[in-house]
């Protein structure tokens, strides 16, 4: 177990003044930093300071005031930054002890404590806590609390939507939702219309000390969000958490649950006879030019296409010659040859050609998925905006392992941060197109890649490859969760720009 305690500060600091220093987060919002980040950022502003470095708080990041940017110091990725004045926190007569200390080091504190700044939301919450007001634990390394003993208590603003600390978590639980227009996190113990109820439950990694229940005794906003934030300040504790609700009357009538699961294998299977000889890939997707155009450029090698490839140094092929430009036959761009050659060969050389210009694709593009497994099941309880139908929850699976080939780094260890990750679609007729369509993508390895971090700049980490999830149920604050009226359209076309359309469901 660990203990919670709360921060004072002092009423000239920023807290008490009501300032609050933001980063821009992945979808063109602000997210705040933490107090005691806010209290460090606000210190050295005032004092004139054009840059802070950020690793004394355990942060890998540099601010610069001037130019209103955070660096990532071993990515050089930059975020904008900006100062805000808000309302200031309230006073408090009670005084107490400033944490002075140092962060803890070992990885669960790190991944579960304030050690970085905090995400809008937890793209792969398993519990979600729709405008929760709870603040997360954080370390404060501020100066004392002031002489007339009033400070100043952060726990009444938002900053955080939703749980960090799932991939610790140890959750089995037994709802039982109202007949209508319950409102809960992504379930897994559900009530038909009808008032008939069931239960499930699911497990991720054990933890030796016992269950902590939460009770909802009724299935309102207010009561949810009270259990959520009980929820999230006990698992960031490193707490295992069992929420339940009050036992409802059950009929004599059984609820189902469809459940399947999809296996990605290292390799897809194709259909055809596809050539994935490098050469013959380009010579079957481009015709070569004899007139070439003399005021166009190779957008590959930015070389004019009526000079040698910028490849012809480090590219080299027999039958293909740096001079050669070829036009794709479908869009009709223009690339030097051997340049085509060299992309080709530099990504998973599958059989597919993209167009660099227009991204068409060409021949079935697969990507850099790492092994895994896609469950899917079904349970009655209507998304927001989508009351006429039951639910499909995806969860995905995926381990940590040791990069391939394809990888950006072969025979590295890559890490799998918050799985499974829990996903949602309504369960009408497009929403069930689409889960066949991501099944597609799922197994031609276009859902997930080997990547950077753009939230916490982890580099060789498992992340999520430009094919948009609703990871929430209840809210859509983040834009990560239900109503979103576009949302399966936009999907849609995410998926067609990986080359995954209906074309593919047909026989």
């Amino acid at each position: 177990m660990r203990s919670v305690r709360r921060h004072l500060f002092p009423q000239d600091s920023a807290a008490g003044q009501g300032v609050v220093w933001e980063w821009q987060n992945d979808e063109g919002g602000w997210s705040p930093y933490e107090m005691n980040v806010c209290v460090f950022l606000e210190q050295a502003h005032a004092t004139n300071h054009q840059r802070v470095d950020l690793g004394p708080l355990g942060y890998n990041y540099e601010v610069d005031f001037v130019a209103q940017v955070q660096t990532n110091k071993t990515t050089k990725f930059r975020r904008n930054v900006q100062r805000r004045l808000d309302v200031p926190y309230p006073m408090t007569a009670a005084s107490g002890p400033v944490h002075a200390g140092m962060v803890c080091s070992c990885q669960q504190c790190w991944f579960n404590s304030g050690t970085r700044p905090i995400t809008m939301r937890y793209r792969h919450s398993m519990i979600n806590f729709p405008n929760s007001s709870a603040a997360h634990q954080v370390s404060s390394r501020t100066t004392s609390v002031s002489a007339s003993g009033l400070g100043f208590v952060p726990y009444n603003k938002p900053a955080l939507y939703g749980a960090r600390s799932t991939t610790r978590l140890n959750a089995q639980s037994t709802w039982a939702l109202p007949q209508a227009g319950g409102a809960g996190g992504p379930s897994t113990g559900l009530s038909a219309s009808n008032g008939v109820r069931y239960r499930t439950s699911f497990t991720l990694v054990s933890t030796v000390t016992p269950n902590l229940p939460i009770k909802m005794p009724k299935p309102s906003k207010v009561n949810q969000a009270l259990a959520g934030m009980t929820a999230m300040l006990m698992s960031a504790a490193g707490l295992p958490v069992h929420l339940t609700r009050v036992p409802q009357a059950a009929s004599t009538h059984k609820a189902s649950k469809k459940h399947s699961s999809v296996k990605e294998g290292r390799k897809v299977s194709k259909k055809g006879t596809t050539p994935t000889e490098p050469e013959a890939v380009v010579r079957r997707y481009l015709e070569e030019l004899k007139g070439v155009p003399a005021d166009e450029d190779c957008m590959i090698c930015m070389e004019k296409l009526a000079s040698p490839s910028g490849y012809g140094d480090t590219c080299e092929c027999s039958t293909i010659k740096p001079e050669m430009v070829g036009r794709l036959t479908n869009c009709q761009h223009c690339f030097h040859m051997l340049c085509v050659l060299a992309m080709y060969c530099n990504g998973n050389k599958d059989g597919s050609l993209q167009c660099p210009s227009c991204k068409t694709i060409y021949g079935e593009k697969t990507g850099t998925q790492p092994k895994g497994k896609m469950e899917v099941s079904t349970f009655p309880q209507s998304l927001p905006g989508h009351k006429d139908c039951g639910t499909i929850q995806i969860v995905y699976h995926i381990s940590r392992g040791i990069q391939g080939p394809e990888h950006p780094n072969p025979g590295m260890p890559y890490t799998a941060r918050g799985f499974p990750r829990y996903c949602y679609l309504p369960d009408n007729e497009k929403g069930r197109k689409v889960l066949e369509l991501l099944k597609v993508a799922w197994r031609r390895r276009l859902i997930f890649t080997v990547g950077t971090s753009s939230t916490t700049g982890e580099s060789n980490t498992v992340v999520w490859n430009e094919i948009h999830h609703k990871t929430e149920m209840d809210t859509n604050l983040s834009g990560h969760g239900y109503p979103d009226p576009n949302y399966l359209d936009n999907v849609l076309a995410e998926l067609a720009a990986q080359g995954v359309t209906e074309d593919c469901l047909r026989p």
